[in-house]
């Protein structure tokens, strides 16, 4: 049995490969592969394409391609350049995404920065403070146009809740928070705010209240 002090083994694949979960310190994947289990390290990262079959949990996490967890995702800080899909919940305290992203559950973290290239969909978010912007700019401008031509960048929810929130671009049910802007592009049914709100004029919102 493995003490505290001891360090975890790292899982390294190169190019196109299987692993197994497990309790790992460093996971690097460069290319393609899949993961049977639930996966747990203390730093993960994945450049290619990855497909894990149960949760993964990492203090450090950052993706650059195209991620499908079929399971929740958990840890410290999350990094994503690409696409990103998950059939569980996802708890982090840090989420900085680029690209687009989907999950069956809901997202929860701390602060949420959130740049749109393509359609993305979530059931719930909550955090501080969530921020959602278009991304105007891609890194990998012909592959993009390739993979996703037609998708619209849109954040699609059915609730936003949390202290500080700005959006763009955003469709959701409900946005409810203690500070909140409603930015172009957004399309909310109703706005629930404590503080102040401030509407872009583009902006379409069914109904606004102001709470006690």
């Amino acid at each position: 049995m493995m003490t505290e002090t001891q360090k975890w083994p790292d899982l390294k694949i190169n190019g196109v490969g299987k692993a197994t979960g497990g309790r790992y310190g460093d996971v690097l994947i460069d290319g393609v592969c899949r993961v049977a289990g639930d996966l747990q390290a203390d730093r993960f990262k994945a450049n290619g394409k990855l497909k894990v079959y149960g949760h993964l949990q990492a203090h450090e996490m950052r993706v650059d391609g195209i991620v499908h967890i079929e399971g929740g995702i958990g840890g410290e800080h999350f990094v994503m350049n690409g696409m990103f899909k998950a059939t569980g919940d996802c708890e982090l305290e840090r989420l900085e995404a680029v690209g687009g992203f989907s999950t069956d559950g809901m997202l929860n973290a701390g602060r949420v920065n959130i740049w749109l290239q393509t359609q993305s969909k979530v059931k719930e978010i909550g955090g501080e403070s969530i921020r959602v912007r278009r991304q105007t700019t891609f890194r990998n401008s012909k592959l993009w146009r390739w993979m996703m031509p037609k998708l619209v960048p849109e954040l699609q929810t059915e609730l936003i809740e949390g202290d500080d929130i700005d959006l763009e671009n955003t469709v959701a049910d409900v946005v409810r928070g203690n500070r909140v802007t409603i930015g172009p592009g957004c399309t909310i049914g109703r706005v629930e705010y404590r503080t102040e709100l401030k509407t872009h004029k583009t902006a379409k919102i069914e109904k606004e209240e102001k709470l006690g």
